[in-house]
C-alpha cells in the first residue's frame, strides 16, 4: 500500500509522463464502456468479462513498453476490439477442427492408435505359432520375400513352402480369433 500524500491523496497515482497511472486514472471510467461495448457484441457476460480482463491486461502491457499509446477510451476500445477478433478467430479454428474430426469419423477413416494395437496384437500372435510358421510368415509377410526366397531360406521345395504358408496363415487366423475372444 503507498503511504498518503500532503494532500491526502494516494502517493504516485498519477505522475506526468507516468502510463501507468493514466491507464489507472482511465480504468473507472473506461470499464464500463469497455465491457458495454463487449457485451453487446459478444452477448455473453462471462465471455464479456474475460475479454475485458484481456484487454486490459494487453493496456497494462502497452503501457509498460519504452513508447506507450496515447490512452483513451478510444483506444481501449480498439484493444477490446482486436481481443473480441481473436476470441472469434480462435473459435473458428476449433469449430473447423471439430468438422474435421467429425468428418473423418463419419468418412470410415480408422483410428490409428487401432492400427497400431492390432499390430501388436498381430506381433503377440505370432509368438505363439510355432517356430516354422513364425518363421514363414515373417520371412514372407514382413520381409516381403516372394516364396521362391522364402523357400530357400527354410530350405524347402516351393511346393512345400506354399503349403507351409497356408498351413501358418490357418493357425495364425484361429490363434487371432481365439485371442480376440479372449478380449471381449
Amino acid at each position: 500500500m503507498l503511504p498518503p500524500s500532503d494532500s491526502g491523496g494516494v502517493q504516485g497515482a498519477k505522475a506526468v509522463g507516468d502510463p501507468g497511472g493514466d491507464l489507472l486514472s482511465l480504468y473507472d471510467e473506461a470499464l464500463p464502456r469497455v465491457y458495454g461495448y463487449l457485451l453487446r457484441r459478444c452477448g455473453r457476460a462471462t465471455l464479456a468479462e474475460d475479454l475485458c480482463a484481456q484487454t486490459f491486461l494487453a493496456a497494462a502491457r502497452a503501457a509498460g513498453t519504452g513508447e506507450p499509446p496515447a490512452l483513451s477510451i478510444g483506444w481501449l476500445i480498439g484493444v477490446a476490439r482486436h481481443k473480441l477478433v481473436d476470441h472469434w478467430r480462435a473459435q473458428a479454428r476449433e469449430e473447423r477442427g471439430l468438422r474435421m474430426v467429425d468428418a473423418g469419423a463419419a468418412s470410415g477413416h480408422e483410428d490409428p492408435w487401432d492400427a497400431r494395437l492390432d499390430a501388436l496384437r498381430a506381433r503377440d500372435v505370432l509368438g505363439t505359432l510355432t517356430p516354422h510358421h513364425r518363421a514363414a510368415l515373417t520371412l514372407r509377410y514382413l520381409d516381403d520375400l516372394p516364396v521362391a526366397e522364402v523357400a530357400a531360406h527354410l530350405d524347402r521345395s516351393v511346393h512345400a513352402t506354399e503349403g507351409l504358408l497356408v498351413r501358418a496363415r490357418r493357425a495364425f487366423r484361429r490363434a487371432y480369433e481365439a485371442e480376440e475372444g479372449d478380449d471381449a
